[in-house]
């Protein structure tokens, strides 16, 4: 296969990536808390001793895009939603993650939970236990819990370090191996769920753009293999 050949291959991997990228993105644009995703396309050039150097695209490198989703209010006491900067600190199997789904909900031990019965945890790492007798739940902009004029605990709202270099875990949880710290000032809200950022007529859009830039692909790839085929008659009569 020539350079051509290869050029076009690449190209084509990394369109079929992107169409699985966006299909995620439309399967949980009603997704409480996802975060829509992107990807990255890249040149690799190699330098050869004759000739040209040599250029392959590739596209591995997934962005996510951060920005605000929709503040829905629901009222619920056990929802809970941040307003700019930050994400809600759980303990998943693997390790502390970080998510900005706040549909939270209680286990039969009094721990508040994620959907997935993951333990929601304080700014020092330890799980939240919510009293029994907390009829009138409340919560501070700063994360801050209470009940009949006493606080009992604090959510974590934690920033990280480094948030290009998040790893996306479970659709809406992320693991930050960087590290995370405390938000400064955050703006948590009750009663309110953050939708997913997710745009969906955007990404039928751009999934109509890839499905044609794919197919033009693979129609310069059919055409190359009729190329060649004929210059491999040609020279073998």
């Amino acid at each position: 296969m020539d350079n051509a050949g290869y050029t076009t291959l690449t190209r084509q991997s990394g369109l079929m990536r992107e169409m699985s990228v966006i299909a995620n993105n439309i399967a949980n644009s009603a997704t409480s808390g996802f975060r829509q995703e992107g990807l990255i396309f890249s040149e690799y050039v190699k330098g050869t001793e004759v000739g040209p150097s040599l250029s392959m695209a590739t596209a591995n490198i997934r962005s996510v895009d951060y920005s605000q989703g929709t503040l829905t209010k629901t009222g619920g006491d056990l929802d809970f939603a941040i307003e700019g900067e930050g994400f809600f600190l759980v303990q998943a199997p693997g390790g502390q993650r970080l998510t900005r789904a706040g549909s939270f909900a209680l286990s039969p031990a009094g721990d508040l939970v994620t959907n997935d019965g993951y333990p929601v945890l304080d700014p020092g790492g330890a799980p939240i236990f919510i009293p029994p007798d907390a009829t009138d739940l409340g919560m501070a902009a700063d994360g801050t819990l209470s009940t009949a004029g006493r606080p009992i605990g604090q959510i974590g709202i934690v920033a990280p370090l480094d948030p290009l270099r998040l790893q996306r875990e479970g659709g809406v949880m992320f693991r930050a191996d960087e590290g995370f710290v405390p938000v400064e000032a955050p703006r948590a809200m009750q009663g309110f769920i953050e939708s997913s950022n997710v745009d969906p007529i955007g990404q039928i859009a751009r999934m109509i753009t890839v499905q044609r830039a794919y197919e033009l692909g693979q129609s310069f790839m059919d055409k190359e293999d009729e190329r060649i085929r004929t210059t491999m008659k040609t020279l073998m009569k």
